[in-house]
């Protein structure tokens, strides 16, 4: 052992007491009755258990697993694992690289094969220590070949938020932190506003040393796929935050956060239509996948507002013109119907489309006499998959080109089209206004980068067109109940997405009101009025 290292075992609590920087070397295997799984030597002839682990079992296996941890033994540990080639590196890493010079791990009771545990720990870097606490939990199995139990690994077993391929690093900050503020000058943080924890991230990656700070010291997860953000997970000194302006607003934001969270997996993005400037991202959970962005989700019949743009475009309709909707419809062998089955005798374009008419647009699809026409206009006119430059990472919506029963199913927002909050949003803007804005979170001006621009706008016809539409399903269609409490001149589309293996469909909505648009999407859902209906509705109600 090291010189002034102690280890102790106390009330099932294993900690490691360093004086100085440094483990204390211990070889743990001398004291846990012959290590673990990765390098088995038990021979040949020896009985190998089987069956499920026992409860003494899993005791014993997370104590020596802990126990090995604490006392810096990495190579001990990851013999008590099953992947003892992988969960070496990783370990040894939570010492060489992310400088923890202490640590004390409580387990707690276990469920089932699954033990909890708490880390009290102290990071030291550059003469500057910092207790760091979290919780986490491992699993035991039985070894495949040994028989033995071992700990099932997985990089999260070191830390929750550890994927594999990321590593845990302490040092000098990759970048400065920044102090980002709304287009008012609002402070935001992830503390007040959780969804823009990952956000926040990505602009203080990209944006640290543009916004004139320096870095501090921090203990933080480094993602290898080169897209995902780093994490900070501890800072030990702070460096000096550059000011950052964004173009979200803190009112609408907040109002975002609140109505993503009824639910388990939702997320809502609002967009400013004559400007292109994002006014909130929501997503819940709020420190997950960033669907709001990244999302691609079939849309349901909110892809009806470019589908009915095509049609318009191409005189193949016009919002007063009678259309029909009858209750089913076939093309190229594919059968499509309407929610319950419902006709429309004696309807109009508007009329299909307040109600969420199907049938009325697969109709009318041997009358484009192209099977492409509708990824052109989404492309051309929309800007959907014109590789968008906001700032951050985002999936910029896909329309490809399709034939036959799967071009139809793209007419409604499903089969292949992909989507997100945000692409949806920007739909809805580029239809109030007839001109795609890309949209942005930061300044254009701040890095130099190319905006991208759609081929062409809707005519001023057309946008009028559209937005009436949308108007009408906001009085007495689809949307009105969700919208009833939204004032100002304002307009929406519901949908709802089916998705395989999932016995509800995905709820999906978008609105405007005066200068804002929003769209939402809550995972089953159902309606996109009854549920992400409400949320667009609360987010607009808090725009100007």
């Amino acid at each position: 052992m090291r010189s002034g290292a102690k280890i102790a075992v106390v009330g099932g609590i294993f900690a490691v007491v360093v004086g100085g920087v440094g483990y204390g070397a211990y070889n743990i295997l001398d004291d846990l009755d012959g290590g673990g799984g990765g390098t088995d030597s038990r021979s040949a002839s020896a009985e190998v258990k089987t069956g499920p682990v026992t409860e003494e079992e899993i005791g014993e296996a997370s104590k020596k697993f802990l126990k090995a941890w604490a006392g810096g033994d990495s190579a001990a540990a990851s013999q008590l694992t099953n992947n003892a080639g992988e969960a070496g590196p990783v370990l040894a890493a939570y010492r060489e690289q992310a400088h923890v010079t202490e640590a004390v791990i409580t387990p707690g009771p276990a469920v089932g094969s699954k033990v909890p545990y708490t880390v009290k720990a102290t990071v030291s870097f550059g003469g500057k220590s910092k207790p760091w606490s979290y919780a986490s939990e491992l699993t035991v199995v039985r070894g495949l070949t040994t028989g033995r139990p071992l700990v099932d690994w997985s990089p999260a077993v070191i830390h929750p938020d550890l994927a594999d391929g990321a590593s845990l690093r302490t040092g000098e900050a990759s970048a400065p932190a920044i102090e980002a503020v709304d287009h008012n000058g609002k402070v935001l943080t992830k503390e007040k506003y959780p969804s823009l924890g990952p956000v926040l991230e990505a602009l203080r990656e990209k944006y640290g040393e543009k916004a004139g700070g320096t870095a501090g010291i921090e203990t933080w997860i480094e993602n290898a796929d080169g897209k995902t953000p780093d994490k900070t997970l501890l800072t030990l000194t702070k460096g000096k935050p550059g000011k950052l302006v964004t173009t979200l607003d803190a009112g609408v934001q907040a109002a975002a956060e609140t109505a993503v969270k009824r639910f388990g997996q939702a997320s809502v993005v609002a967009v400013r239509p004559s400007t292109g400037a994002i006014r909130a991202i929501a997503n819940s959970p709020a420190n997950g996948f960033n669907a709001a962005l990244q999302g691609k989700q079939a849309p349901g019949s909110t892809m009806k507002i470019v589908t009915a743009a095509m049609l318009i475009e191409k005189g193949l309709a016009s919002a007063g013109q009678p259309i029909e909707c009858p209750k089913t419809a076939m093309y190229q062998g594919r059968t499509f119907h309407n929610l319950d089955n419902f006709d429309i005798p004696q309807g109009t374009l508007t009329t299909s489309f307040a109600r969420s008419c199907n049938t009325a647009f697969i109709k009318l699809i041997d009358d484009t006499k192209d099977d492409a026409a509708l990824a052109k206009e989404a492309r051309e006119v929309f800007g959907i998959g014109l590789n968008w430059q906001t700032g951050v990472v985002t999936s910029d919506g896909s329309v490809p080109e399709a034939t036959g029963g799967e071009a139809a199913a793209q007419y409604i927002g499903q089969g292949t089209v992909q989507m997100n909050a945000l692409n949806v949003a920007s739909i809805t803007a580029t239809a109030r206004t007839g001109t795609f804005r890309q949209p942005i979170l930061v300044d254009r001006d701040l890095d130099g980068r190319t905006i991208a621009t759609a081929a062409r706008s809707l005519s001023p016809n057309v946008s009028r067109q559209l937005t009436e539409m949308m108007r009408q399903t906001a009085a007495w269609g689809t949307a009105k109940a969700a919208m009833s409490t939204v004032g100002g001149d304002k307009g929406a589309k519901t949908g709802s997405a089916e998705v395989d293996n999932q016995e509800t469909s995905d709820s999906w909505f978008t609105g405007f009101s005066n200068d804002l648009a929003a769209a939402a999407v809550v995972k089953a859902g159902g309606h996109g009025g009854d549920a992400a209906g409400p949320v667009v509705a609360a987010v607009l109600r808090a725009g100007p």
